[in-house]
């Protein structure tokens, strides 16, 4: 019996191998026939092209070409699209490119959602409560999304643009799966075929960080038409690494427009009526133009930083830098009002200082990003300066703009910081004096050196203790600085009307503090009489006397019409 059963095993164990074995040889000829029937099938490119997999998603690479889009498919087709727009002055620059690139596509621009075929959210990335409110904001999206789907209504196409999307790419549609398309900061000019991918269920992903990539060919299109004033961004990207920034992770490195390009938008703004520009970037002060350097061109000087600060990069050499970008702007354009933002205080050496001093156009008002008050601090910051250097750099400001007007930005709660070390703050903040400032209690970013090197070690309470503390000391020097413009004429750019009232309007002075006046007619020029009087309108420069103020406006009566030279001219 067990000779019997030991044959009848390994007869069912032969039969078994043999039936594999066939199994086997049937799908290799299977598998070969398939093969020859695909090289007659369809290709890469149609696949890309008709995809409509939901699950599939296309991220654009360096070592990849790029997908074939049939060239008709990169058109709008009229196709409306509604713009949201997060953050700061930059992310609103980029919103008025990102709209002028998509214009020339055939698309449309709409104001009310429930129209919109696509919806694109500019977004930021600077700290986590930026980000909680975008993340909120696609749970809105995707309700109308599900929505439209259930009605067989038209489809609505998700975007997710800027600094947020370069940091969290591919998540934000693995956990948001009503994304479509994600675009970083260099990749606006992609767009057209990101949506082309996208529009029929296709996820899209670009964000290569570029090198060279400024948009100094695109025109932005301006979103408020009835605004005079206007961001004009002059360089991307940061080289500064501070140890709490993700800046120079989702903006890549620095780059600057030529000197040209930038004069050309500043000029064809003026023609529309544009009264005030602001000059934008990310380290907008390190600005340096090398357009026109030749290879074989002698070395130039290194860059000059204000005394007692440091990079952590190599000096860098020859270039025009922002001292003669903001002289021949000053220049073309004498009736303009010229701002900045956002600079480092490193890049204010003297020749800088001494150009906003000398053009009545370019505003006395700096922004002086300080961050913490303490220099142990600030070292673990990385920002490249102590306390003394930067108290140092303020005194030199004031001595050569004597009606400057500071701004700042301070974090509390940095990894690390102690008692003592926050209250060096709070002295810094009532030593110097800030018309405005931008206060925050720390949040930490993924990428940064603080996130590789430190612990996030001071508690949320303490945080928001120390940050109401900032807001008391910050606001206590604002209504006394504010007091000091009381009795004195002031020059003021009407903007509006007041938030408050229609019967006031509201613009800002030199200083960028805002100015609020009765609306109604005024003399015509500083030399007209009562019989003489003009409207006060959107754009107009107005001679305002100061009777009142608080921490955050002034109040006063309107005088007379006049033009920025002439204003400047008689003081």
């Amino acid at each position: 019996m067990s000779t019997l059963a030991r044959n009848s095993t390994l007869f069912r164990l032969g039969r078994t191998m043999l039936a594999k074995r066939a199994c086997l040889r049937s799908q290799s000829f299977s598998s070969l026939k398939n093969a020859a029937h695909l090289k007659e099938g369809p290709s890469l490119q149609d696949f890309i092209r008709s995809s409509t997999d939901p699950g599939s998603v296309y991220i654009a690479s360096r070592n990849e070409p790029v997908p074939y889009i049939a060239p008709e498919t990169l058109r709008g087709q009229k196709r409306k699209v509604f713009l949201e727009v997060y953050g700061c002055q930059m992310n609103a620059s980029d919103t008025e490119i990102v709209w002028s690139i998509l214009k020339t596509h055939d698309y449309q621009r709409t104001v009310n959602v429930k129209e919109a075929d696509i919806v694109l959210m500019m977004t930021c990335a600077i700290r986590e409560g930026a980000e909680d409110t975008v993340w909120n904001r696609l749970k809105h999206l995707r309700q109308l999304k599900q929505k439209r789907e259930a009605n067989d209504d038209r489809p609505l196409q998700i975007g997710v643009l800027g600094c947020m999307a370069e940091r969290l790419k591919k998540q934000l549609v693995e956990k948001e799966h009503s994304v479509d398309v994600v675009a970083g900061p260099d990749a606006y000019k992609d767009l057209p075929r990101l949506l082309a991918i996208g529009q029929k269920g296709q996820k899209a992903i670009n964000v290569l960080l570029s090198l060279d990539e400024t948009y100094a060919d695109v025109v932005p299109v301006k979103l408020d038409r009835k605004s005079k004033t206007a961001y004009v961004s002059i360089m991307r990207g940061c080289d500064n690494m501070c140890s709490y920034c993700i800046v120079p992770f989702t903006r890549g490195k620095e780059r600057s427009r030529p000197i040209k390009s930038i004069r050309d938008e500043v000029l064809q703004l003026e023609n529309e009526g544009i009264r005030e520009i602001t000059l934008l970037g990310q380290n907008v002060n390190s600005y340096r133009d090398t357009s026109g350097q030749m290879p074989g061109d002698a070395p130039k000087e290194a860059t000059l930083l204000a005394p007692g600060f440091r990079t952590v990069y190599k000096s860098k050499l020859g270039g025009l830098r922002f001292a003669e970008l903001l002289a021949e702007l000053a220049e073309a354009v004498p009736e303009m009002r010229i701002r900045f933002t956002s600079p480092h205080p490193k890049d204010f050496p003297r020749d800088v200082l001494e150009t906003i001093a000398k053009y009545p156009n370019v505003c006395n008002s700096l922004h002086l990003p300080a961050q913490s008050g303490n220099t142990q601090v600030l070292e673990r910051m990385r920002r490249g300066y102590t306390r003394e250097a930067y108290l140092n750099l303020v005194k030199e400001v004031r001595a050569i703009i004597p009606n400057v007007t500071l701004s700042s930005d301070f974090i509390c709660g940095f990894c690390g910081e102690t008692e003592p070390e926050f209250a060096d703050t709070v002295t810094l903040i009532e030593s110097v004096g800030y018309h405005a400032a931008f206060l925050f209690a720390y949040s930490m970013r993924e990428k940064t050196t603080a996130h590789r090197r430190y612990s996030d070690d001071v508690p949320g309470d303490v945080k928001q203790e120390r940050l109401r503390r900032m807001i008391v000391a910050f606001r206590s020097e604002a209504e006394r600085l504010n007091r000091q413009f009381i009795d004195r004429t002031e020059l003021m750019l009407v903007e509006g009307y007041s938030k408050r009232s229609r019967t006031d309007l509201a613009g800002r002075n030199d200083g960028n503090v805002k100015v609020i006046i009765p609306a109604g007619p005024i003399r015509s020029n500083r030399e007209g009489n009562c019989d003489d009087l003009r409207p006060i309108g959107v754009g107009d420069y107005v001679a305002v006397r100061i009777s009142e103020s608080n921490s955050q406006i002034l109040k006063g009566e309107p005088l007379y019409h006049t033009t920025l030279r002439e204003f400047y001219a008689v003081r």
